[in-house]
This record gives C-alpha cells, structure tokens and sequence, in this order.
C-alpha cells in the first residue's frame, strides 16, 4: 500500500498576516498619567520608531518603561491607600515595600530591555501606544 505523500503548503501561505495592533475591545484599565511624562512618553516612542537602529534608544526606552511603571503603581496602589485615609504607618509601609520592589523590577527591566533588538523594541513601542489608546 502507498504511503501518501505529505503536501506542504508554500511558506508564504504558512505566515499569518501582520495584524495591525488595535486597543482590545475588551474591559481594561488605564491610569491617567502627567502631561509631561505623556509628552515624554510620546518623544521617546517617535524617537525610537523613527531610528534607523532603535537599540540606540534602548536606554530611554527603559528609563520610560520604569517611569510608566512607577506612575502606574502609584496610581493604583498608593493612590488608592491614600483614598482609604490609612494611618501614616500602613502608607509608609506600603510606600517602601513598594519602593523595593521597583528596585528589582528595574534591575530585571533593564536587563530584559537592554538585550532587545530593533524588531523587539518596536514592539514595545507598539505596546505602550496601544496602552494609550
């Protein structure tokens, strides 16, 4: 009995389309962030996108990633902490806690960020202008 041969599609039919990053329509959260770091946020992206070699901004990428973070941290936690009229001591606490996970979370970003090439960190970008939406 023959065995059937295996037909293989051409390998630009194997590809999925690039797909367009479009907000979800699902639910999400958002923070509200300054104006300034939204400039910021905005000059970085444009900076990075527009570089014939991205990694060159892959520090100010990361500078921006870690500045996001903190902003979006503080709005929803501290904020929130602060909103409930917690005593000084539990807003300290979480305040520092806090504090010392944004040191190890930096640590790994930097890393993580750092070692990205161009296709990766416009990725990134892509994120971040999707999270604006």
């Amino acid at each position: 009995m023959p065995t059937p041969t295996k037909r293989t599609a051409p390998a630009a039919a194997k590809r999925a389309p690039k797909k367009r990053a479009e907000p979800d329509a699902r639910p999400f959260l958002r923070f509200h962030h300054s104006p300034e770091l939204r400039a910021k946020t905005l000059e970085v992206l444009e900076a990075v996108e527009a570089a014939d070699k991205a990694t060159f901004y892959s520090a100010h990428l990361t500078e921006l990633v870690l500045e996001l973070t903190d902003s979006g941290m503080d709005q929803y936690f501290l904020q929130s902490l602060k909103s409930t009229k917690a005593n000084f001591v539990v807003q300290h606490s979480a305040a520092l806690g806090l504090s010392g996970v944004q040191r190890v979370m930096g640590t790994v970003i930097r890393n993580i960020i750092g070692r990205m090439d161009d296709r990766q960190l416009l990725s990134v970008c892509g994120s971040i202008r999707t999270f604006m939406a």
